[in-house]
């Protein structure tokens, strides 16, 4: 186990390459969940998952668990999950419905914002033990604050505002929601959920990288080299992984990345444009909604993902959530939450359930791949063949990018990965 002294943390991290221990150490995981996970924004959830008062869900901020629940005034709040009397967790469900929230172990009762509502027997409380001390009751996170229906949590009480810490990522999840005919979208149908024998920032690096796809996922490529159908309509749904030649179809669309680990990669190559009656439909809908001229700029897929880090994840293309939980140095759970259109037709929200269940489930064509390079890559970091971890390719030919902010680079470079590394020394105090 290493010595996280600053000279040691910032000897971890070089431009184009980063050391093993930063995947398998558990002290620097430690200091992860304390200096990223416990001061960045991290998600929560979604406004949709709590639409009514009482409604709740369960998750964590890092190793930390927390509540997202709406109270009665419709105001949403996050949580510690954790009873102000003995410690225990209050809600053990992933989600529910309650008037108020009552801890199992002595009965003290909370209402949905937090406030200690009841104690049994209080009269065997000494004199001066102030009941009514908000301390006792669930501790709000010390920032919570939303951007179009996401909601962010910060365990630092000095952290900027969302919006100043989004900066131009705001236009990623605009680019999701504007695709609503009524601005507004909804998390529902369920979810799917996988855990990785391996470290959290392996799923994270996956979702800056493009190289991987035509050699991890070679196998979902018919012969024409182009793979299942991925969105609603009657053409323009295969993404092609492979060119006419039998070689790897590498199209050089562009990867971005932004202050704070944000990262984004361009939209796959398609076989041509979407139609059919579905798509005529939503395509009137949101002409009526937005004029021809920015309809067609919504409904345009810009970005097949984008990575908010450290834990939120934008799968454009597949309208999905994904949400990275670490749970320990080698292992790590991944959620994915369907998202729905308000106001699109109802066969596009089926289809996303189709393509969650393709991409993501237990038998899934693309995640059961991810899972098993990450895996493969948490056991090869056992070994000391070598310290290194290699992320320089496309180094060198990044560049501003006027249009979207930040860092652009070809589709196929690490600029995001070594983006994200970057923002790992700046919250481990490092940078």
């Amino acid at each position: 186990m290493t010595t996280l002294t600053l000279e040691r943390l910032r000897h971890l991290v070089r431009e184009d390459r980063v050391h093993r221990d930063v995947y398998i150490d558990p002290a620097i995981f430690a200091l992860e969940m304390e200096r990223i996970h416990g001061r960045a924004w991290v998600y929560v959830g979604h406004t949709s998952q709590v639409p009514y008062p009482g409604d709740y869900v369960t998750t964590t901020i890092g190793l930390q668990p927390v509540i997202m629940s709406r109270h009665s005034d419709g105001t949403v709040h996050v949580l510690h999950n954790r009873c102000g009397h003995r410690g225990a967790k209050v809600l053990n469900q992933e989600r529910g419905s309650a008037p108020q929230f009552r801890c199992l172990y002595h009965g003290w009762a909370y209402a949905t914002d937090g406030e200690l509502l009841a104690v049994p027997l209080p009269d065997f409380y000494p004199a001066g033990y102030d009941l009514a001390d908000r301390r006792l009751g669930l501790a709000p996170a010390a920032r919570v604050e939303s951007y179009r229906g996401f909601v962010f949590a910060s365990l630092a009480p000095d952290a900027v505002d969302l919006r100043t810490h989004l900066g131009r990522a705001t236009d990623l999840i605009d680019e999701l929601v504007n695709r609503s005919p009524e601005g507004e979208v909804e998390v529902f149908g369920g979810r799917l959920r996988y855990e990785i024998r391996g470290n959290w920032k392996l799923q994270a690096e996956n979702l800056a990288d493009q190289y991987h796809v035509p050699f991890g996922h070679e196998s979902t490529a018919s012969r024409d080299g182009y793979q299942f159908q991925r969105r609603t309509g009657e053409r323009g749904a295969r993404a092609r992984v492979l060119g006419e030649d039998g070689n790897p179809y590498l199209q050089e669309s562009g990867t971005w990345a932004w202050p704070h680990g944000f990262n984004a990669n361009g939209a796959m190559h398609f076989d041509g444009a979407q139609s059919g009656p579905v798509w005529e439909t939503y395509r009137a809908s949101m002409v009526a909604a937005y004029g021809a001229n920015r309809a067609e700029t919504y409904m345009r897929v810009k970005h097949h993902n984008a990575l908010l880090y450290p834990n939120l994840d934008l799968h454009m293309l597949g309208m999905l959530i994904r949400v990275i939980r670490p749970v320990a140095v080698d292992r790590t759970e991944v959620t994915i939450y369907p998202v729905r259109l308000k106001g699109a037709p109802a066969e596009m929200a089926r289809d996303v359930i189709k393509l969650a269940n393709i991409t993501h489930s237990a038998t899934s064509l693309i995640q059961t791949d991810d899972v098993e390079s990450f895996e493969r890559c948490q056991a090869g970091l056992q070994s000391q063949g070598s310290e290194w971890v290699d992320f320089v390719r496309g180094q060198g030919r990044d560049a501003d990018d006027p249009a979207w902010g930040g860092r652009y680079g070809p589709i196929t470079s690490e600029i995001g990965m070594r983006n994200q590394h970057r923002a790992w020394l700046d919250y481990m105090g490092a940078a």
